[in-house]
């Protein structure tokens, strides 16, 4: 299947691209989300008509998350759990705890955007977590999770 990328897509390339991908990948995934559109040479004529439009659009967003990566350089994101006597978390802190303590704490940040490299966290101390803003911004989170009383 033959698309033009709308969107800069995460190891398949960037804006204005024309990329050949499997058409299960094309159908279910670049088009129903607007990450890309046939390359028809009718849609081909509206994307070069829009490619100003979109690179503007792209070079923002790009902007906002680099602002929002600003904001949360030297932050540290302070939880407590319950946990047993050797620091084992009753259950786990995953990506939705994560995202709902920094909104709680200030920092506007959605669930989809949180990455747990090594799994959900299951201990208590100090863990490193991966903020995925943008394609081209992760920010590193450091996490402290501390037992409640």
């Amino acid at each position: 299947m033959d698309v033009i990328l709308l969107n800069k897509v995460a190891n398949l390339g960037d804006i204005g691209d024309r990329v050949d991908v499997k058409s299960g990948y094309g159908r279910n995934f670049l088009l129903p989300q607007g990450k890309a559109t046939l390359a028809t040479p009718s849609n081909v004529a509206k994307f070069e008509a829009r490619r100003a439009e979109l690179e503007k659009l792209a070079k923002d967003q790009l902007a906002a998350a680099q602002l929002r990566s600003t904001a949360l350089e030297g932050f540290t994101l302070r939880m407590s759990a319950r946990a047993g006597s050797e620091g084992k978390l009753f259950g786990s802190v995953g990506t939705a705890d994560i995202a709902e303590a920094c909104s709680a704490q200030g920092h506007k940040v959605s669930r989809a955007e949180v990455r747990l490299p090594t799994g959900p966290i299951r201990m208590v101390g100090d863990h490193q977590v991966v903020l995925h803003l943008h394609t081209d911004v992760d920010v590193q989170l450091p996490v402290s999770i501390t037992a409640e009383d």
